[in-house]
């Protein structure tokens, strides 16, 4: 049991070493309150569960989960997670925004994290990425193997997030290909957007007739009916979140990671380590918040010069010799 002056001690090197952190409730395990769509929707959620299972694996802490089943359910889990005594509790998606916000008022002390949104409390680690960046080398990728000239692209909720991978994917195309025809669309405008594999479907089928050959996906769960229309009619698909290469070997040109395990994983560890901060933490190709996948699924599909073109651009854009236009601070898509 740790005493009272081994807590005064501690807290004083913290402050001798002008760090600002959080208080960790003594060796309590963390919380997670997934999104809508399940923690086996075999992309944004399920990335989050890989950095639960890592930590598991790593400490043997028991982190207890919730699954939410529509938005209204976030504050009170949060809440409920929070009154125990849990740390970190880590909410994922830009739609538990308002429920983290509300529930950091209510409890200060506890340190909170929300993955893909930023909320401005002092409590509150905010994990967003730079999905511009892996969306360049999809499309770069894209429209290096397109045979057609023309590549799709499926998101799911109509917001700024989706939008920027989507001006990211047409501009890593038209690096490639000038000539490039890259159609878009979205499945809705509310979060349900992300969680109708139907809908993603017959959007990605609608393409397809109008001459694409790879479609890539940015539509959670929504995007496994994209994936599987698109192999079912024999063209090429793009994974997005998680590894989806093995869902359709042969089939997924590649998937295009967002890291939200390394962030689900960096909240436990610092909360755990005594190092949690709160504030804003930006990870793009350079932070290996995103990356490409090669491996033995589509290892046949991803030529040489394809390699190349995309360990270039991976290069020169995490050194900034490459910019990739972010929708949501430069303004609307060049393109």
């Amino acid at each position: 049991m740790v005493t009272l002056r081994e807590r005064v001690l501690a807290a004083m090197a913290v402050f001798a070493l002008g760090i600002c952190t959080l208080p960790t409730r003594g060796s309590a395990d963390p919380a997670i309150v997934y999104s809508v769509g399940g923690k086996f929707d075999g992309s944004f959620n399920e990335s989050a569960l890989q950095g639960v299972k890592r930590f598991r694996q790593e400490t043997s802490a028991d982190v207890r989960e919730f699954e939410l089943e529509r938005d209204a359910q976030s504050l009170q889990a949060l809440r409920n997670f929070a009154s125990r005594g849990h740390v970190p509790v880590v909410a994922i998606g830009f739609n538990q925004a308002s429920a983290v916000e509300a529930a950091a008022r209510e409890f200060p002390d506890a340190p909170f994290a929300i993955i893909d949104m930023v909320v401005d409390q002092p409590n509150v680690a905010s994990y967003v990425f730079k999905e511009q960046e892996g969306a360049y080398l999809a499309g770069l990728l894209a429209a290096m193997a397109t045979q057609t000239g023309t590549i799709g692209f499926v998101g799911g909720m109509d917001i700024p997030i989706v939008r920027r991978f989507l001006c990211g994917y047409k501009l890593g195309a038209a690096a490639s290909r000038k000539d490039i025809n890259v159609l878009s669309a979205m499945a809705g405008d509310t979060p349900a957007a992300f969680a109708d594999p139907v809908r993603g479907a017959e959007l990605a089928r609608s393409q397809i007739a109008q001459g694409a050959d790879v479609i890539i996906q940015a539509a959670g769960g929504t995007g496994i009916g994209v994936l599987q229309a698109v192999a079912d009619a024999g063209a090429l698909g793009i994974g997005t979140d998680s590894n989806q290469n093995g869902l359709h070997p042969g089939q997924i040109l590649t998937s295009i990671r967002k890291r939200v395990d390394q962030a689900v994983y960096d909240s436990f560890k610092s909360s755990a380590e005594g190092t949690f901060k709160p504030g804003i933490r930006v990870l793009g190709l350079a932070e290996g918040g995103m990356d490409w996948v090669l491996d033995d699924n589509n290892d046949e599909l991803i030529t040489e010069p394809m390699k190349s073109a995309a360990g270039f651009a991976t290069e020169a854009i995490a050194s900034g010799k490459i910019q990739v236009h972010d929708v949501v601070s430069d303004g609307a898509c060049p393109l």
